[in-house]
């Protein structure tokens, strides 16, 4: 079967379903526009809580620019990671917000979290913004007026596919349900943040009576032996091939539910791992890793199989760091020798894995030529989540609104392996709530340093508001320059607090009058 590119497309909206699988209705006010030519399919394949070191592919490098492989590299399993790597670029500094909801809403919107203020993971039924979190944070996340990738897409004809977490808004509210945000399709996505259950055998945490955190969609799969992965690989390739036999151009965003606690093992791929030595929730933790990339060769076969593999760009990538069952959420361990986990202010928690390729490279194809992406290449550029939107955009051929604000910049330059002068080399990290691994925090990297502001000091900080990191000599945290380095500490400070204004950002507040408590600069002695 031939690709898309170059065919005069007629849009087909299917109002059939598939399973228990959720289309949105389409009106004909609603139908999209004719699709233009030569514009690639997108694939999204976001993984949860998987960080840069959670893969066989070694994204770290030294100071030549050489990958470095280290002992976490060697424990997981991730051959379609490595081909997709090997057909593509991979960036090794690539930043994600370093919990999950605020980056799963800078992909949709291109924002940073400081601008969209969800800058706290979704707790699906109540406010969670801590005891000193700003009121008025965005916890409701998305709603149907909200400009997002998805819906972008939707209005320039592309068939617009929802597959696995969503955790976009609470329960009960639009942002809950991706139909409000653009997708023509879901199947899993909800308020949740986790699955109640892996298992087919247990419905996926749908029993009697459902557990709060049961994955929806998916009942005929319940009562059998399909892993969570693997029923969510299924539905989104079925639902790729409906957009294909519809010759319409589609946006697959698969996000899967793996690689986030609880930490149960995928049966599949449990014996790999029984002699490693580690924590049977460590390995537990592994088996998942191996089922995401199986999906992710799964996709990457189906779009083959279909022959639309050349026409289809796929980005791969993280939500936030590592939360791998291996040690202290501010050591070097999970995510080795990064420091810190998820959650955490060190590069551990924000540092993701970020592969772009075409499908199936060809040196020919009109696509890849007009977006040539060097085979095994290493970007070490800083990017971020909230460039995805631009990029896609740029790449679709979609205007996005002269209103709407974007702090994400395109990718395409940094794609084509080449490094972009006019990038700004930062990155803002806004935390302003309670508990978590690090409370109530900022950290802003610039250039090649890094400044962590602790709005309460406790232990996380050594009692300090401040934390001071060259990574160009320091990489892995371990030398505070705070105190050392009073002129770069104001100098950072002053970068971090034109940020946060820049963005509009909200702060915590006083435990004493609710005032907001904003960063300090450190004067001069």
């Amino acid at each position: 079967m031939s690709g898309l590119t170059g065919l005069l497309l007629q849009v087909v909206m299917a109002v059939s379903t598939v399973g228990m699988t959720l289309q949105r209705p389409v009106t004909s006010a609603e139908t999209p526009a004719p699709v233009q030519q030569n514009r690639p399919n997108i694939v999204v394949f976001l993984v949860d809580d998987m960080g840069v070191m959670d893969t066989s592919v070694p994204f770290l490098t030294d100071a030549n620019g050489v990958p470095q492989r280290y002992p976490l590299n060697g424990y997981y399993r991730t051959p379609s990671m490595e081909e997709l790597a090997g057909n593509g670029i991979r960036f090794n500094q690539f930043c994600a917000m370093s919990v999950c909801s605020p980056t799963r809403i800078s992909i949709m919107t291109g924002q940073n979290a400081a601008r969209h203020r969800t800058t706290n993971w979704i707790n699906p039924d109540q406010d969670n913004r801590g005891p000193l979190g700003p009121i008025a944070w965005n916890w409701r996340g998305l709603n149907a007026q909200s400009v997002t990738l998805a819906r972008l897409l939707q209005s320039a004809g592309y068939r617009t596919i929802h597959v696995g977490k969503g955790h976009f808004g609470p329960r009960g509210s639009a942002g809950s349900e991706p139909l409000n945000l653009g997708f023509d399709r879901n199947t899993g996505g909800c308020s949740i943040g986790a699955p109640a259950s892996y298992y087919g055998e247990k419905s996926y945490g749908n029993v009697d009576p459902p557990a709060s955190q049961a994955v929806p969609g998916l009942e005929k799969y319940h009562g059998t032996s399909t892993f969570l992965t693997d029923a969510l690989t299924q539905e989104a390739n079925a639902a790729v091939t409906d957009a294909v036999k519809a010759k319409q151009p589609f946006f697959l965003y698969l996000a899967h539910y793996a690689v986030h606690a609880p930490f149960q093992s995928d049966p599949r791929f449990a014996a790999n791992y029984e002699n490693c030595g580690k924590p049977k929730n460590a390995q537990a933790f592994a088996t998942l890793i191996e089922g995401m990339d199986q999906s992710l060769g799964e996709v990457i076969g189906h779009l083959k199989k279909l022959g639309v593999a050349e026409d289809t760009l796929i980005f791969f990538l993280g939500d936030n760091g590592s939360d791998a069952p291996l040690g202290h959420e501010h050591a070097v361990a999970c995510a080795a020798p990064l420091r810190g986990r998820k959650g955490s202010h060190y590069e551990g928690g924000m540092r993701v894995p970020f592969i772009a390729a075409w499908a199936q490279p060809s040196a020919g194809h009109i696509l890849q030529q007009q977006l040539a992406i060097p085979r095994g290449a290493i970007q070490s550029q800083q990017a971020a989540v909230q460039d995805l939107l631009p990029t896609i955009a740029e790449l679709t051929q979609v205007s996005i609104p002269a209103d709407h604000a974007v702090d994400g910049k395109s990718l395409s330059r940094l794609l084509s392996g080449k490094r972009d002068p006019t990038r700004r080399e930062t990155f803002l990290m806004h935390y302003p709530h309670a508990p978590h691994r690090t409370d109530y925090f900022t950290s802003l990297r610039h250039e090649h340093w890094k400044v962590v502001y602790h709005y309460q000091p406790g232990p996380a900080s050594d009692g300090s508001h401040y934390q001071l990191f060259n990574l160009r000599e320091d990489p892995f945290e371990s030398n505070d320059l705070a105190v050392s380095h009073p002129d770069d500490l104001r100098r950072m400070m002053k970068v971090l607090v034109q940020e946060l204004e820049s963005h509009e950002a909200l702060y915590p507040v006083s435990s004493e009058n609710g005032a907001s408590l904003r960063p300090i600069i450190p004067v001069a002695d």
